[in-house]
């Protein structure tokens, strides 16, 4: 394993992250603080979404969305280079998303990173970016550990007790549809296009919550969701009452997140029963959503959970949560060339998976390290 070195605020480690997990393609290079108590220094960002090249298809292509990474990598890493006056010889570690996410698409980051790490011989150190959404907090606020993260993004969501940058265990999960997922594909049967989160979030704002929505699992009495079920009934209204407009539309709008937010925040009362007073921590790209950042807030104050929301700007697939994680887990670097052997994987959560027989999920146990006994070169 790659001797990093610690997390002090003397350390002048650079980093150079890659994120490609699904549409977004993202470049940053990241110093840690410059003393301590300050934030890690994001001295140059650059990213791409593929939302008007995917927007015709009302969702995200695999092939496609890989070959734009790949045509979108090389000019956002010359772009970060230029801005940060530094050459790739100064950089000391590369962080890639090498899970979960869409396989074509990871590869196309990972096979980038382990060029570099080819060319001038750097280390590697893989990433979830799962964790990642919810360690980007620390780029912007002081939290402490322990906190119960709620993970909310187009493609996962997940409540998760965080006892340290590497310790993470699932409380509850999604069963079937991401809230995200539930937002975009809502939005492509009212007409909205993709991707339709934002979109929704706005028309809410100008409507009331006149219909009543069902809520997946509510009474399961545990952190697990469901949203298919609410897709099902937006459908189904549609096919009833005709495609609204004007007000009509907001108010349907407004209604369907209700029972988005509402079955979140439902949930996020269940995984917190067992832990009192524990701060809360939301990320992921759904975590923009403005009444969702509301009623967990107002949650918060009226529990007495201290609650913080990962930045805006940090919230949707982006390099920055890449390299502040790695920054944080310098131990998860594999050294050259054995990093040259690791490897992407879809998903890390196996199909099933519940409260009753979930385990701890830490870094250290995830499928990218390779076997360092059995990978000396390549």
């Amino acid at each position: 394993m790659y001797s990093a070195p610690q997390k002090t605020h003397e350390n002048t480690m650079i980093i150079l992250a890659i994120e490609s997990s699904c549409d977004d393609t993202s470049v940053c290079i990241l110093r840690p603080p410059a003393k301590a108590g300050d934030f890690p220094q994001i001295v140059a960002l650059n990213g791409l979404n593929q939302d008007l090249v995917l927007a015709k298809w009302g969702g995200v292509i695999p092939e496609i969305a890989a070959r734009n990474h790949l045509a979108k990598l090389a000019p956002l890493l010359e772009q970060c280079l230029q801005e940060s006056q530094l050459s790739v010889k100064q950089v000391d570690q590369i962080a890639v998303t090498t899970h979960p996410g869409l396989l074509g698409p990871l590869l196309t980051g990972l096979n980038a990173a382990k060029a570099l790490a080819l060319l001038f011989e750097r280390p590697i150190n893989p990433v979830n970016h799962l964790y990642a959404h919810l360690e980007a907090v620390h780029l912007t606020e002081n939290v402490a550990y322990p906190y119960l993260g709620l993970l909310a993004s187009g493609g996962h969501c997940l409540y998760m007790l965080v006892t340290s940058s590497r310790d993470f265990k699932i409380l509850g999960r999604t069963v079937d549809d991401a809230a995200g997922e539930a937002f975009d594909k809502g939005g492509k049967l009212l007409g909205l296009g993709y991707p339709a989160g934002a979109k929704i979030d706005q028309l809410a704002k100008q409507g009331k919550p006149t219909i009543k929505f069902p809520i997946g699992l509510k009474d399961s009495g545990d952190a697990m969701l469901s949203f298919s079920g609410v897709k099902t009934a937006l459908r189904l209204y549609l096919e009833q009452h005709g495609l609204p407009a004007g007000e009509a539309l907001a108010n349907l709008c407004c209604s369907y997140q209700e029972a988005i937010t509402d079955a979140l925040v439902l949930k996020l009362k269940k995984a917190l029963q067992p832990y009192p007073k524990l701060p809360i921590v939301v990320g992921g790209g759904v975590a923009s959503n403005s009444n969702l950042r509301q009623k967990v807030a107002n949650f918060g104050r009226a529990y007495d959970h201290p609650t913080y929301f990962v930045a805006p700007r940090y919230c949707t697939d982006n390099s920055a949560m890449i390299a502040n994680y790695a920054y944080r887990t310098p131990e998860n670097a594999v050294a050259y060339p054995a990093c040259l052997a690791l490897e992407a994987a879809g998903r890390f959560i196996p199909k099933g998976v519940g409260p009753e027989n979930n385990a701890p999920t830490s870094q250290a146990n995830q499928p990218n390290q390779p076997n360092q006994a059995n990978h000396h070169g390549k």
